[in-house]
């Protein structure tokens, strides 16, 4: 028996420390494009390997996220559980649907590839509205993360300022192949980062160093991945 709660202090440490960064590198590689789609499409097929990997980051700083959530929950539920459930069930849910759009934003990119930038741009016109499942959670992703920062604020997980900056997060546009909007996104993800990076950091030192033998595991189980990666089946 011990006193183990999910993702624990290193997994969710770490996740407050990276979320946010590697959306912030998302957003500003492609900052000097036009955020609607038709301009993200035409950016795919000029620097294909720039749009790559803004989105690919973009997309796993969202995944990345989801235990330093949890993690912040832990630290609202202590004293004020209603709001921990409530803000991290919503924001998670958000970043569910986010990660969704980014399987979109990938198969629109794979048409510009196979049909060129004027055709792809055309069938994601004719295509945009769409009904799909996720189409539901976007109140979520607008008011999840204002529900989780009063909640770390009356918790005192946050102080008043980084609380204001985690709610900045609820103005990030939502939607199928979204750039970043200046000075919009700029604004939401550098307060996420400002409200999210020091708890990371505070949660990490608070507590011993992880053992040799759990850092030989943690490359091993990260080898692991990049070779599967690289050489596994395509799926």
């Amino acid at each position: 028996m011990t006193n183990y709660s999910f993702p624990g202090r290193w997994v969710g440490g770490i996740s407050l420390v990276l979320g946010p960064l590697l959306v912030l590198a998302g957003i500003l590689l492609r900052i000097r494009f036009h955020y609607f789609f038709p301009q993200q499409l035409a950016a795919y097929q000029a620097h294909p390997a720039l749009l790559v990997a803004a989105y690919s980051l973009f997309t796993a700083g969202m995944v990345v996220l989801t235990p330093g959530v949890a993690a912040l929950a832990r630290l609202i539920g202590r004293t004020h559980p209603t709001w921990a459930a409530w803000g991290a069930g919503l924001v998670i849910l958000g970043l569910f649907t986010r990660t969704f759009h980014g399987g979109i934003d990938h198969m629109a990119f794979q048409l510009v590839r196979a049909e060129g930038a004027q055709e792809a741009t055309r069938i994601v016109g004719d295509t945009y509205g769409a009904w799909h499942l996720f189409r539901f959670p976007a109140l979520a992703v607008v008011t999840g993360w204002v529900v989780l920062a009063v909640g770390a604020y009356r918790s005192r997980a946050l102080s008043r300022p980084r609380a204001v900056a985690l709610a900045l997060m609820s103005a990030l546009a939502l939607g199928t192949l979204k750039g970043t909007q200046v000075p919009q996104s700029l604004i939401a993800v550098g307060g996420l980062c400002y409200a999210l990076v020091p708890l990371g950091v505070r949660l990490l030192r608070d507590g011993p160093r992880p053992s040799g033998r759990a850092l030989l595991w943690l490359l091993a189980l990260v080898a692991a991945l990049v070779l599967i990666s690289l050489f596994g089946p395509n799926g």
